[in-house]
């Protein structure tokens, strides 16, 4: 992995923080040798919007009180669907179930390293279950052409 320690702390941060708003299905990437823009992405999504933006609140404070950061770029916090926060080093993206499902990010990123999470954060039970929900995207946009 090529992302900078401080990418690797705002990712803990970050995903402890919508852990602490129990978030689901957190996911971190090392991005750094693919995009030049920034050094990781943190997936996690929500039942709801009012519990996605109640994590993206907990991920900007926390990061805010811990390491004095605050985001460059904040987009979709008045839908509650999709909320994107940009620190630079590190973009964070809340989505509400629904939407985590149909755009299936982990789908785009899946040969970038995965930033491995505490347990406590990351179950293996979920890990496995993320593994094991991967459907081809050509299966999502109803083609025949399945993998």
């Amino acid at each position: 992995m090529t992302a900078t320690e401080h990418a690797l702390e705002l990712v803990q941060i970050a995903a402890r923080a919508a852990s602490d708003k129990l978030a689901e299905k957190i996911v971190a990437y090392d991005v750094s040798d693919t995009l030049a823009i920034t050094d990781a992405f943190v997936l996690a999504s929500a039942s709801n919007d009012r519990q996605v933006r109640a994590i993206v609140e907990e991920i900007e404070d926390q990061l805010r009180e811990q390491v004095g950061e605050k985001p460059l770029r904040r987009e979709g916090h008045q839908q509650g669907r999709w909320v994107l926060l940009d620190y630079a080093d590190v973009v964070i993206h809340v989505q509400h179930a629904e939407e985590r499902q149909f755009y299936a990010l982990e789908r785009l990123w899946r040969d970038c390293p995965e930033i491995k999470l505490p347990e406590s954060i990351a179950p293996a039970a979920e890990v496995a279950d993320r593994a094991a929900d991967e459907t081809p995207v050509a299966e999502l946009a109803g083609s025949d052409d399945a993998e």
